[in-house]
């Protein structure tokens, strides 16, 4: 490991203009590649307290032997520069694109006597129109199959093609007319490049004009009686418009437009782009990047946009750009964008209408990809068996965590505070063994104290199940009854979730305790984890620790994740542990804490608007949803309800008089809402809905 003092430029080298600076290894490897405003300014952040850096930054300058510059006139240089470098030396600590050159492209191969129309997948060749890209082949050749009724463009290869000419006969495609059959003479080359410029203008968005016409030569066609040539400009109509209907309109006013978002976590990220030509959804790609550099969403989009439009120039770079967040250097990005169209370029993030909507549409594109590319790993029962072996080696585990349970607390400014359980077996959620937790220790917000106590609880509820079946000592502590919410989620009823006994990763097999009584019913914490891990730093771990400390479980190993750098903490630690950010061992945990985030974020959102729409009618024993809706329904709302006598309410069907008065007691010790008020003209409204 190299100590960036080594290699620190002297104060007064390093210029203060715009430019692009490289870091070497000590084999002269190009490792990162960035760009500046000022050089000055932005090498010296590299070599401050390695304490301060972030923890790809400072794996980065530990890595480095030397740093050198290169300093250019403007920005917009800096910024062809940069793309330049990272092209040619791929360097590791840049961002990497996987799948960028991965999907196929309609193209017409304009640069030929004869142009072809064919699917197109790699880099772009100069005098070659593209369409796209698509997200199947397929998709391509029924846009294709449709259109060359009306457009009889070439389509076969070079060999075809001269064996056609040589024979003095077409293909099949000559036969049946959906080519036009250059290669035996029956169009000039002239005619058939004509042809392909209208394929072109076509796919291009310019629709109206060639339908009108079609249809007007219809109308004239059937006017002269000429019913055969009408009915074949009739079936044209409609195979055009079928093509069409492939790509839906998304803009009303005809625009061409690249829409760019994306989704990411702490190490990887999701982009997904839509390119909109003459309103339509021409095409559609995207792929995963590793984020080996310290880099937030709008330094995302900047690389897509270097990696989008790099090679580009023309009409390939369209008018406007639509981005999720600006990059830093957005003047000089738009510049680089309008010299490679060779006009105006628009770039900007939407902010209502059509194009704030399509911009959700790809940022759920982008979203969905990311969570498909997480699911994949975890699916793939190497990469699970690899993640297990790492968390062991790095937490200093004998053996690989096979359960897992994580703890996550939730609140609302101090109010509705509850905590989740969920639980991972063989790096595989089992959903059927979630558990929900309402906080009942104290009042207010204190994560630390809430997870003692979660802590408590789960593990107290489990030396009960041991002390029941013999396998712990009759003197061990007890708890009381169980706690309201202390049961399995309903999300988990009925779905089995992960596996019992059966193979561990590794191809080991390993026993797992009987999860049900005598009768048939499941038990609730009879089987003990391997790992406790907990959503948060230092403090969370001490406390759950110190939890299982007091009841003398000694057995279960306990760490923790903090969001901000994805550091695990284990107990009585100064330093976290920073697993590699390759790890498949960090993408378990991370995506443990995930699930015990997003499952205890539910329970506390429904506890809240449960919370919201209660009723003084909830607490009469007896009163069931039906009878509370009859009461509604026969006295209108809850402000009438309220006024009424206990005759009046026993007049309720299925009402008795010891239910009546209860409901009156009810309503009389519970305050009246506020009432409501109509803000446009501040009159006192009067409560004639009502619900319960």
């Amino acid at each position: 490991m190299a100590d960036p003092s080594s290699y620190r430029p002297k104060p007064g080298q390093i210029p203060d203009s715009p430019g692009v600076y490289k870091f070497r290894d000590d084999h002269r490897r190009v490792i990162y590649v960035g760009k500046a405003k000022s050089l000055r300014q932005r090498i010296a952040n590299y070599f401050q307290d390695l304490a301060s850096l972030h923890p790809r930054t400072r794996s980065m300058v530990t890595t480095a032997a030397s740093v050198e510059w290169t300093v250019v006139s403007t920005e917009v240089e800096a910024l062809q520069l940069e793309y330049s470098w990272i092209k040619e030396f791929d360097p590791r600590f840049n961002v990497k694109y996987r799948d960028d050159k991965s999907y196929p492209s309609l193209a017409v191969t304009l640069n030929e006597k004869y142009p072809r129309v064919q699917v197109m997948r790699g880099a772009k060749k100069k005098g070659v129109r593209y369409f796209g890209p698509y997200g199947h082949a397929w998709a391509i050749r029924e846009t294709v199959d449709l259109m060359l009724r009306v457009f009889p463009v070439r389509t076969c290869s070079a060999g075809v093609f001269k064996n056609a000419e040589r024979t003095g006969r077409p293909c099949l495609l000559g036969y049946i007319g959906k080519c036009s059959a250059p290669c035996v003479g029956r169009v000039t080359p002239e005619e058939h490049r004509e042809l392909a410029e209208e394929f072109c203008d076509f796919m291009a968005g310019r629709t109206g004009t060639y339908l009108r016409r079609l249809e007007k030569q219809m109308a004239e066609a059937a006017d002269d009686m000429e019913y055969e040539k009408a009915a074949r400009l009739r079936d044209d109509i409609g195979a055009l418009r079928r093509a069409m209907e492939k790509n839906a309109v998304v803009l009303a006013d005809a625009t061409d437009a690249d829409l760019i978002a994306v989704a990411e976590d702490e190490l990887e990220a999701a982009v997904q782009i839509f390119h909109v030509r003459g309103g339509r959804v021409r095409g559609q790609r995207g792929w995963v990047t590793d984020k080996v550099e310290a880099v937030e969403t709008a330094g995302l989009v900047e690389h897509a946009l270097q990696q989008l439009y790099g090679e580009e120039s023309g009409d390939s770079v369209p008018k406007e750009v639509l981005v999720p967040a600006l990059p830093e250097d957005t003047d000089a990005v738009t510049q680089w964008l309008s010299d490679r169209r060779g006009s105006q370029v628009s770039l900007r993030i939407p902010q209502r209408g059509d194009k704030k909507d399509l911009m959700e549409t790809v940022g759920r594109n982008a979203q969905q990809a990311l969570v498909l590319h997480k699911t994949k790993r975890a699916s793939d029962l190497t990469t699970r068996s690899r993640a297990l072996e790492e968390i062991a080696e790095a937490l200093g585990l004998d053996s690989a965590p096979l359960r897992v349970e994580c703890f996550d607390i939730s609140h609302l400014q101090g109010d509705d505070v509850v905590a989740s359980m969920v639980v991972f077996e063989d790096g595989l959620a089992r959903k059927s063994e979630y558990r929900r937790f309402q906080i009942k220790g104290f009042e207010g917000q204190d994560d630390v104290r809430s997870m003692h106590e979660v802590i408590s609880r789960r593990f107290k509820r489990y030396l009960v199940e041991k002390t029941r079946t013999g396998e712990w000592p009759e003197e061990e502590p007890e708890e009381s009854e169980p706690s309201v919410g202390e049961g399995p989620a309903p999300e988990a009823n009925g779905s089995p979730g992960g596996r019992g006994n059966g193979s561990a990763p590794g191809g080991d097999t390993h026993e797992i305790l009987s999860r049900t009584d005598d009768d048939g019913r499941p038990k609730r914490f009879a089987y003990p984890p391997q790992l406790v891990v907990v959503d948060g730093g230092q403090p969370q771990v001490a406390a759950a620790k110190r939890a299982l400390d007091e009841l003398g479980i000694d057995d279960v190993a306990v760490c923790g994740l903090a969001k901000r750098l994805e550091e695990v903490w284990l107990p009585e630690d100064d330093d976290p542990v920073v697993l590699p950010r390759s790890s498949e061992g960090l993408y378990l945990l991370q995506r443990v804490r995930d699930e015990a985030h997003r499952f205890a974020i539910t329970y506390q959102r429904t506890k809240r608007a449960k919370r919201v729409r209660s009723s003084p009618l909830d607490d009469v024993p007896g009163l069931g949803e039906s009878r509370k809706q009859a009461l509604i329904k026969h006295f209108g709302s809850v402000k009438r309800l309220r006024g009424a006598t206990i005759d009046q309410i026993c007049e309720v069907p299925g009402l008795g008089r010891k239910t009546a008065e209860s409901i009156v007691v009810a309503l009389a010790n519970a305050a009246p809402a506020a009432p409501a008020v109509n803000t446009a003209t501040g009159e006192i409204m009067e409560d004639n809905g009502g619900s319960t």
